[in-house]
């Protein structure tokens, strides 16, 4: 798998001016920098630190002229395919069975969701919701006791393809529901009065090119009439102030909104299900990579929403609950304000739909290893994660209508 000359690097730099910010606009229209965080060019400002990729061919010239322009750098990533081999930590070849201590491609995703679903069948029914653009499956795994009319929290997991520890927490979250269900009193609770929906991988497409193409793409993989470059960034094609803010119009960019509001199969299939499911469904969660935090709405206005306190209670708590066990630091607050504002993304648009409990993580981590975060990282990430999503889930449990 290799897709990249051997030393592509990252860097980080803090923009401490508008001349800074300036020069790296300009030395965008002569290098592409493929933008890790924020994920766009159209998110840097002055006193932003922003992680990009360049290719090999341009480091060099690229620090000179960081230098040149005495802006505050580090190369966070000095070699990007070591770094995807160590990713793996020692080995991906021959690697047949899935396991939740490693990445797992769709394939062993798909065939996962099945045994589960089948193993658990008292807690589990797996659902196909729609297809996507190049026609596989996406299925949607509902977890709980099947006990009356009960509230309902969704949960999204890899909207963006490189995102890889975002599938893999889904992947975990289900593993422990059901393993830990009769043995742990909350998640008993839980799933006796609540059901998850949970989307293992929202992107297939998106993922199963990260795997054999690409490892840094990051849209998902539909054609756009009169362009040759490829994806919409899915998290920016909902119908939540499509196409205003944090976005671009232009096919080749990152965060390309689409040819319309809810323009993908796959932004489609997720919003008819949630629209016909909305009178249960209480609670939505996406999950992300990387930078740790958790976030709220809203993405595409500096407004709070009318319960912005309860919201910035809760996931105060939540990242309480969270930094308890490995003592991992987050920060929290409205997507706009803590991290940048976006427009038509999925958290906006379920709040907007009525869903009044909806929230972004960002898991590890800040930015050692980016998007490559090692497999022997995976079992802390998600267990941590774990107890902040209980925690919401409990909230939402005991305060939603």
């Amino acid at each position: 798998m290799s897709y990249f000359c051997l030393s592509e690097k990252v860097f980080r730099v803090s923009l401490q001016n508008e001349n800074q910010v300036n020069f790296l606009k300009d030395l965008t229209s002569t290098v592409q920098l493929d933008f890790w965080h924020p994920s766009s060019l159209h998110h840097v400002a002055v006193g932003a630190v922003v992680d990009f990729r360049v290719s090999s061919e341009h480091s060099k010239f690229v620090q000179m002229m960081l230098e040149q322009n005495k802006a505050h750098y580090e190369i966070l990533l000095h070699n990007i395919q070591e770094e995807m081999e160590k990713q793996f930590d020692g080995g991906r070849h021959f690697r047949r069975r899935h396991s939740y201590r490693r990445y797992n491609d769709w394939e062993k995703i798909a065939a996962w969701s099945e045994r589960i679903s089948k193993k658990y069948s008292k807690l589990i029914t797996r659902t196909q919701i729609g297809k996507t653009y190049e026609e596989r499956p996406m299925f949607l795994l509902k977890v709980g006791t099947e006990s009356g009319r009960k509230k309902a929290i969704f949960m999204d997991c890899g909207i963006h393809a490189r995102e890889w520890i975002s599938p893999a927490f889904c992947q975990w979250f289900v593993k422990e529901a059901v393993t830990t269900y009769g043995k742990d009193k909350i998640m008993t609770k839980l799933l006796d009065n609540l059901n998850f929906y949970i989307l293992p991988v929202f992107n297939i497409d998106g993922y199963v090119w990260t795997w054999s193409k690409d490892r840094m793409w990051r849209k998902n993989r539909s054609n756009n009439s009169d362009s040759d470059c490829i994806g919409t960034d899915l998290n920016r094609n909902f119908k939540a102030a499509w196409g205003t803010t944090g976005i671009s119009h232009d096919p080749c960019e990152e965060i390309y909104c689409g040819s319309s509001a809810e323009s993908e199969p796959e932004t489609k299939a997720v919003a008819t299900f949630i629209h016909d499911n909305i009178a249960s469904i209480k609670g939505y969660i996406s999950i992300h990579s990387y930078s740790q935090m958790l976030l709220f709405p809203y993405g595409y206005d500096f407004k709070h929403t009318h319960n912005n306190d309860e919201l910035n209670k809760v996931a105060k708590e939540a990242v309480d609950a969270l930094s308890s066990l490995y003592a991992t630091q987050y920060t929290y607050g409205s997507t706009a304000s803590t991290i940048y504002p976006c427009s038509g993304s999925s958290m906006d648009w379920a709040y907007d739909e009525g869903i009044k409990y909806a929230f972004g993580f960002e898991l590890r981590d800040r930015g050692k290893y980016g998007f490559l975060l090692p497999e022997s990282k995976i079992a802390p990430t998600c267990k941590e994660t774990v107890l902040a999503v209980k925690h919401i889930a409990n909230h939402i449990l005991s305060s939603a209508p």
